[in-house]
């Protein structure tokens, strides 16, 4: 099957509507994501789940699928594969009094977040040691995936697929998974791993083996595409609770018994580009508290965010990591580095000027001042900085090599 221009413009609009889900913020829609949950039990041929728990991200969500899965079979309890009695559920670090909300009290280790995860369980009718059964992931998420791929396959073929895949599926995977989920994923890894120490690797599991709900519209987008362009074949049938999870609900669990779901994200920044970016805070922040602190992409510590509207230039050379110092500069302002640091003007010609600055520990800083050619509606001109490589030795260099060409090679026709 080779698709027309209308139907790749039919799954380009069905993948900025699951796009859209996938950036969404605010609270869950628990009601029809519980009932989404029920649906895609049912349809993988499981008993529906006896209890859904609701946590505030998805680190409360991996603690809380750690301390509900069964120990792996054959495994003692306590051993490291996460299940109730493991390091996670107990003895992390320090100690905090959790209350379920009746007045009675119990020792949980950890963090205060440990311990407010044990307290929303406990008030949400958990009592400790209670286990969700065996984890089924791979029958509610994987094997519903598969089969809808096969059949989508038997009914487009394998180049009709790919078109639609492109069609549907590329821009949301650059925007969601590479850019959001896999950051997310990444970060919770370390965070967990921070605050856990020896307890970390049965809380890091689970979040390998979430269900990434609004995220997973990223592959939803193109089954639901290949269903309308199939009616009758059925491409979206195992898939339907899985997407009214996505459509509702943050990443989830799906365990025998019981189903872990959590909220999205109550605020959510990115650039121009999609990356995840903020100078005043977390760019992703849920409503227990958990954040994503990032500058143009790049995870930044939570201090620094509080740092950045009070740099000093003696603040940005003490710093020892040269990524953080890359994120200080941009938001300190290179023209205004350059002019308190002192930097060097090497020369100037037709493209612009070329400055030079030594940075302790990181390469040379050096820039190109270019004037843009077209005036603003005042008739001021503006100025924009471009970094070039420390070899770079003239502007019209430096001005060549952003449009991947030599000096010699460029010769614009037009500037605007």
């Amino acid at each position: 099957m080779r698709l027309t221009h209308a139907q790749e413009a039919m799954a380009a609009a069905i993948e900025d509507q699951w796009l859209a889900a996938a950036v969404q913020t605010g609270p869950a829609g628990r009601k029809e994501a519980e009932a989404g949950v029920r649906a895609a039990y049912r349809l993988a041929g499981l008993p529906e789940p006896e209890r859904i728990y609701w946590l505030g991200s998805p680190r409360a969500g991996a603690l809380a699928a750690s301390l509900l899965r069964a120990p792996a079979p054959g495994s003692p309890a306590g051993a490291s594969g996460g299940g109730p009695g493991s390091p996670a559920a107990g003895a992390a670090l320090g100690a905090s009094d959790v209350s379920d909300g009746s007045g009675s009290a119990a020792s949980v280790a950890g963090p205060d977040w440990v311990a407010g995860v044990h307290a929303e369980l406990r008030r949400q009718g958990w009592a400790p040691g209670e286990s969700g059964g065996a984890a089924v992931r791979r029958q509610v998420r994987t094997e519903p995936w598969a089969a809808a791929r096969k059949a989508a396959l038997a009914a487009l073929g394998a180049d009709g697929w790919a078109q639609l895949s492109a069609a549907a599926g590329r821009r949301s995977w650059g925007l969601v998974m590479d850019l959001i989920a896999g950051r997310l994923r990444l970060r919770l890894g370390e965070d967990i791993t921070a605050d856990l120490g020896d307890a970390a690797p049965a809380v890091r599991t689970p979040v390998l083996d979430a269900i990434y709900g609004q995220h997973d519209g990223t592959w939803l987008a193109t089954f639901e595409a290949a269903d309308r362009l199939c009616p009758g074949a059925g491409l979206m049938t195992g898939l339907t609770g899985l997407a009214e999870v996505a459509r509702h609900s943050g990443w989830w669990w799906a365990f025998e018994r019981v189903a872990v779901l959590t909220e999205r994200p109550g605020l959510l920044e990115r650039d121009n580009v999609g990356r995840l970016h903020r100078g005043e805070g977390a760019a992703m922040q849920f409503p227990d508290g958990y954040g994503l602190w990032a500058w143009r992409g790049m995870p930044i510590p939570p201090g620094l965010a509080a740092e950045l509207p009070h740099l000093t230039l003696d603040r940005i050379r003490g710093e020892k990591n040269a990524e953080i110092r890359r994120v200080m500069l941009e938001h300190f302002g290179y023209e205004r580095y350059l002019r308190e640091a002192g930097a060097r003007r090497l020369g100037t010609d037709e493209t612009g000027t070329l400055w030079w600055l030594d940075l302790p520990g990181d390469e040379p800083l050096v820039m190109v001042e270019v004037v843009n050619s077209t005036p603003e509606p005042d008739g001021t001109s503006r100025v924009y900085w471009l970094r070039v490589p420390p070899e770079t030795r003239t502007a019209r260099e430096g001005v060549a090599w952003t449009f991947g060409l030599t000096a010699e090679e460029y010769h614009p026709l037009i500037q605007t």
